[in-house]
């Protein structure tokens, strides 16, 4: 049996899905908390202390107040943009390799969250330092993103690092091609790497095309239009073979039979 997947519904947002063990990381590293809003595939809504705890709480949950303003994240004219979240989209990943100098980027292992945001892209995990784990993230400038490459469910981000010099190279498993894809079209500044995944121009081009039932219909049409104008054309001959329009062959008849009666009976 399948597993259910959830939307985080987050500023009127959606984000994800998740499953299950991804929403319980993400709770208990404070991504989510016991009140934020899920979404059911049939459409239905609940909590994530309903999804962890399966009751349903005696009154209506109470919206969480608006989270501050993360104070490392860039502002436009000063002012902090607080109309909506700077959060775009949240993904659940695993880094599979880093490769290149440029951004401090940690040797995160096992899962990681890569969040999307208005100006950086957020990777946030747990690394192993001698007999304990600790946590640590990065933040990517999203203009320093310059080339996205698509594998299935793998992402592979090419990085201009601060010093301007090389090309630094990460590659994440998304673990859902959906997944990916829709990370892959969120970098407003990468341009498809070679080899990579058609995105979303190729496939507005495909539909252009004209399948084979459409071809089939317009040349039954045209077989129509041409016996339609040649019985037109046959019509047109026939009625212009008598100057008054009428079958001469059918008018000469009974002047033959009048000569022929006259000349019996001289």
């Amino acid at each position: 049996m399948a597993e259910i997947l959830y939307h985080v519904v987050l500023d009127g947002r959606r984000l994800g899905p998740y499953d299950r063990r991804t929403i319980v990381g993400m709770r208990v590293r404070k991504t989510l908390g016991s009140r934020d809003l899920l979404q059911a595939p049939d459409g239905s809504r609940l909590t994530v202390a309903e999804l962890l705890h399966g009751t349903l709480p005696a009154t209506p949950p109470v919206p969480a107040p608006p989270a501050p303003p993360d104070p490392t994240e860039p502002s436009f004219g000063g002012a902090v943009r607080s109309s909506y979240s700077v959060i775009q989209a949240v993904h659940t990943a695993e880094l599979l390799e880093a490769h290149g100098r440029g951004y401090p980027v940690p040797a995160l292992k096992g899962e990681v969250e890569v969040r999307v945001q208005t100006r950086v892209l957020r990777i946030a995990g747990r690394f192993r330092e001698g007999l304990a784990w600790k946590d640590d993230r990065v933040k990517i400038p999203l203009q320093d993103i310059i080339h996205a490459g698509l594998q299935g469910s793998v992402v592979e981000l090419g990085v201009r690092p601060p010093s301007g010099n090389g090309l630094q190279r990460l590659r994440l498993d998304l673990r859902q091609p959906e997944s990916a894809r829709e990370l892959v079209e969120g970098l407003p500044h990468a341009v498809p790497s070679p080899g990579s995944e058609p995105l979303a121009a190729p496939r507005r081009r495909a539909r252009r095309g004209v399948g084979p039932r459409v071809l089939l219909a317009g040349l039954a049409l045209l077989a129509v239009l041409v016996a339609a104008f040649a019985l037109q054309a046959r019509a047109g001959q026939s009625a212009s073979a008598s100057p008054n329009g009428t079958n001469t062959t059918a008018s000469a008849f009974p002047s033959r039979i009048m000569a022929a009666t006259r000349s019996g009976s001289c």
